[in-house]
C-alpha cells in the first residue's frame, strides 16, 4: 500500500478491525461533500499509523525470534511518564 493511491477499499482493509471498518465507513459515507476530503484524511492517517504499527510489531518478533532484544535501544523514559501522572493526579486533586 506504500506505492497505491490510498482509497476507501484499501483504507478499511488496512483498518484491519471489523468494528473499526465499519466506524470508518459510517463516517465517510455520512459526511457531507465540503467535509469528505477532511474525513478521508484523517482515516488515511489511521489507516498508515495501523500499518505502521502492525509492521514495526512484525519487526519486533522477527528480532525476538533472532534471540535479539528489540528494546535494547529504547529510552527507558519510566521517570518521565511517572512524573506526567503525578502532575496529573496533582492538578485533579486540586
Amino acid at each position: 500500500m506504500n506505492t497505491e493511491p490510498w482509497t476507501i477499499e484499501n483504507i478499511r482493509e488496512a483498518l484491519g478491525n471489523p468494528t473499526l471498518s465499519k466506524k470508518f465507513l459510517a463516517e465517510i459515507n455520512k459526511a457531507p461533500a465540503h467535509q469528505l476530503l477532511m474525513v478521508f484524511a484523517k482515516w488515511e492517517r489511521i489507516a498508515k499509523d495501523t500499518v505502521a504499527a502492525v509492521e514495526h510489531g512484525r519487526e519486533i518478533a522477527a528480532a525476538e525470534e533472532r534471540g535479539e532484544d528489540p528494546t535494547a535501544d529504547w529510552p527507558d523514559i519510566t521517570n518521565l511518564v511517572r512524573a506526567e501522572a503525578q502532575r496529573n493526579t496533582s492538578r485533579n486533586v486540586a
